[in-house]
Parts: structure tokens; C-alpha cells; sequence
């Protein structure tokens, strides 16, 4: 068998064993992350929470997150991705379900914060984790179908959510409360399968052949050793590197974005018109719909053409066109061009990740990999606490949304700016060490 085809064999049995796996595991994951946008319709008045609190609320779960995302990171490559994987599903579902617990705003940021540190570690340990298993020439297509899950995550919560909500009152137990317990507890059986179904490296894959764990092994051996001939980083180098902050705060933008938006998307859309929960549910997965295809297009293109800078850097400009344009039709209480111009953002918040998380793998290699992915996404994961408590504060201050909005639209188009000097400066920088060796 040719290399190519033996590629081709190895690269579909790699993804088909590992992909909807973990797809599966990340669409509860953020489920159980951003269920709390519905749960707030009529949890935050039985409780006495105001959009002040839920704001904090909602955006604390990131402190947690920020604060053992490394460690957690550090940990994952320690004890291998089959025992850590497993271990941060298990401690995640039951915080999740617990939340149906709480009692008053104190007892909910606590909660929130319990289930960021919780989490901690699994979105970046993913991404490492995929660094055993493919090459950088198909990692555009690999990372957004994994991420594929988020935007289906969203429309199956907001769709789900609002019909969990109707069970208010069975046994006794308000809709809020179920929809926590209802979406914890499959997370929990999924952690208890992760211990036994994933495989660490491809050294130990059983259900691979001979020949194409020998290809897979040499092929990622002869990557890594491509990407140290520029640079090898060490941990503490990884922590302190430009490149790595850089990114941080490149990906702060669509955390601050996203995680805004999602957390107030029932209360944005419940502004245009006396909408049921279901209706509500249904309507807020449109932009989640629109953001799932563009995520495996541009994933795809971006792939098939080897090229990232103007993928990345276009479609942040996009988003933050489009959130700027909602802003006008939520003001106006146009239903369908609000919908669809926040749709055109979302394509952007979720289609650039996958893409923008091909990056570090471009100078980070080992345990400064596993140590500067997690920074990168636990610096831009505080924007998941500065969106909803950004968008909470100046909805309390101005009675309105609609002056976050334009706030988040900003970040975005000063992101992307940033974003395409960062590519362009590491590009050279790239092209003059291949120079160097060719001399």
C-alpha cells in the first residue's frame, strides 16, 4: 500500500474511532455549560437573582475555569487522556445536576464557580489530545468537526431546554431544577464509559494495525521534530512566550462574544415578541444552525487550500459586522433580520475557532504544547466572564442591551486586526528559519 493511501486508511479509522466519541462528550459538556441561559427565564426571579448577579454568575464559572485550566492541563498529560478525560466528566455532570440546588445568588455563584474549576481542562485537553492522533494538514477539518459539537449543543439546549422548562411543578420540582438535573446526569455515565472506550497514543492502539501505527507514529514524530528545528519551547517558556499571550487575548474576543450572547440570547430574542419557552428554545437555535455549517465549510476550505491567515481573520471581521448589524434590528424589533444578522455572527464566533486553534501546535510542541494551550484558552476563556457580566452591567445601567452589543461587535473587528498582524508576523518568521536551513 502506497503512503498515501495507507494516510488515507489511517486518518479515517483514527476518526471515526475517536471523533464522534468525542463530539458526543463535548455536546454535553457545553450543554451543561450554557443550559443556564434558560434556566434564568424563571430561575433568577424564585431566587432573587438580577441580571447584576446572573452576570456574575454566569461569567465566575471562567474564573474557576481560569485558574486550574493549566494545572489541569499539565495533569491530563501525566496520567494520559483515558483517566483525566473520564475524571473531568464525572466531577463536571454531578456539579451540573447539583446546581438544581442552589437557593440564592451566593449559593449560585459558588456553584458556578465549583463547575468551572470542574471542567477545567477538558476543551484544551481535547485539542492536545488530537495532536497525537493527526497532522497539522488535516487538523482545520478534525478541529471544527469536533467543534462541531458546540453549535449543536446549543440548538439541542435551546430546542430541549425550553420544553424542560414545561415540566414545571411534576413531583413537585420546578422546570429550572430539572432542566440542571436532566442534563448533569448523562455526563456522568458518558465519564464512566470515557475510562474504558479512549485509547492515549497511538502506541497503544490496539484497533490499529502494525503498518498503520508505525506511519501514524513516524508521521507525528517527524512533525514534532519539524516544529522544534524552529524552536523548542520548555514549559515555563511556553508560559511567558508573546505568541501564547498573543493568542490569549486574540481568542478573548470570541469568548467575550459568544458566551455574551449566549448567555442572554432567550432575554435578547424574548425582546421582539410574547414568545412561549419552546418558541423561545426554537427560535434562539437558528443562529446555531447557520453556525454549525459554517463551521465544517470554512473548516473544510481551509484545509483544502492550506491556508489560515485570511480564513481566520475574514471571518472575525464577518462576526463583528454582523453583530453590529443586530444591534440595529433588535432596536427596531425586526424578528427575522435580528435573527439573521446574529446568525452571521455566530457563524463567526464558532467557524474561527477551529482554525484559530491550529496555531499553537505550529511552534508548541510536548508538555510546552499541553501547558500553552491551556493558557491560551484559559486567558480567552475570561471572556467568558467578562461577556455576560459586561452585558449585565450595561443592561442594568442603561435599561437596554442593545449598547453591549455594540461593546462586543468592537472587540471583534479590533481582534481580527490583531489576529492578521499576528499571522503575517509569525509567517516571516517561519519562512526565515526554513531559510536558514536550506542555506
Amino acid at each position: 500500500m502506497n503512503d498515501q493511501a495507507l494516510e488515507k486508511q489511517v486518518m479515517s479509522k483514527v476518526g471515526w474511532r475517536l471523533l464522534p466519541y468525542l463530539v458526543v462528550a463535548y455536546l454535553l459538556c457545553y450543554i451543561d455549560r450554557t443550559n443556564l441561559g434558560f434556566a434564568a427565564l424563571t430561575m433568577n426571579s424564585e431566587i432573587g437573582v438580577n441580571a447584576y448577579y446572573y452576570g456574575w454568575g454566569a461569567g465566575i464559572f471562567f474564573i474557576g475555569y481560569f485558574l486550574f485550566e493549566v494545572p489541569s492541563n499539565v495533569a491530563l498529560k501525566f496520567f494520559g487522556a483515558r483517566i483525566w478525560i473520564a475524571r473531568i466528566m464525572i466531577t463536571w455532570g454531578i456539579l451540573s445536576a447539583l446546581m438544581a440546588c442552589v437557593w440564592d445568588a451566593y449559593s449560585f455563584i459558588a456553584m458556578r464557580f465549583l463547575l468551572g474549576a470542574a471542567e477545567a481542562g477538558f476543551f484544551p485537553g481535547v485539542v492536545f489530545y488530537l495532536t497525537y492522533w493527526f497532522p497539522d494538514r488535516h487538523r482545520g477539518k478534525v478541529l471544527s468537526r469536533f467543534m462541531f459539537a458546540q453549535t449543536i449543543a446549543l440548538m439541542i439546549s435551546a430546542a430541549l431546554s425550553g420544553w424542560v422548562l414545561s415540566l414545571d411543578g411534576v413531583f413537585g420540582i420546578a422546570g429550572w431544577k430539572w432542566l440542571f438535573i436532566t442534563e448533569g446526569i448523562p455526563s456522568i455515565l458518558l465519564g464512566i464509559v470515557t475510562f474504558f472506550y479512549l485509547t492515549d497514543k497511538p502506541a497503544t492502539a490496539s484497533w490499529l494495525t502494525k503498518e498503520e501505527q508505525g506511519w501514524l507514529i513516524a508521521e507525528m514524530e517527524k512533525e514534532e521534530k519539524q516544529v522544534e528545528s524552529v524552536h523548542k519551547f520548555s514549559f515555563w517558556e511556553a508560559l511567558t512566550n508573546w505568541k501564547v499571550l498573543l493568542l490569549g487575548l486574540i481568542y478573548v474576543s470570541t469568548c467575550i462574544c459568544n458566551y455574551g450572547t449566549a448567555m442572554f440570547l432567550p432575554q435578547l430574542v424574548k425582546m421582539l415578541g410574547n414568545y412561549s419557552p419552546t418558541q423561545l428554545g426554537y427560535i434562539s437555535s437558528i443562529p446555531y444552525l447557520c453556525a454549525a455549517v459554517g463551521m465544517l465549510f470554512f473548516g473544510y476550505t481551509s484545509d483544502k487550500y492550506q491556508e489560515r491567515k485570511y480564513h481566520l481573520t475574514g471571518i472575525m471581521l464577518v462576526s463583528g459586522l454582523g453583530l453590529l448589524a443586530s444591534t440595529y434590528f433588535f432596536g427596531s424589533g425586526n424578528v427575522v433580520l435580528a435573527v439573521g444578522s446574529l446568525s452571521i455572527a455566530a457563524i463567526g464566533f464558532f467557524a474561527m475557532i477551529p482554525i484559530f486553534w491550529i496555531l499553537p501546535s505550529k511552534f508548541l510542541t510536548g508538555t510546552a504544547a499541553a501547558a500553552g494551550i491551556a493558557l491560551i484558552n484559559s486567558i480567552g476563556n475570561l471572556g467568558g466572564f467578562a461577556g455576560p457580566f459586561l452585558i449585565g452591567y450595561v443592561k442594568d445601567t442603561t435599561g437596554s442591551f442593545l449598547p453591549a452589543l455594540v461593546i462586543l461587535a468592537v472587540y471583534m473587528l479590533v481582534a481580527a486586526l490583531v489576529a492578521f498582524w499576528f499571522c503575517t508576523k509569525t509567517e516571516k518568521v517561519s519562512q526565515s528559519a526554513v531559510g536558514q536551513r536550506s542555506v
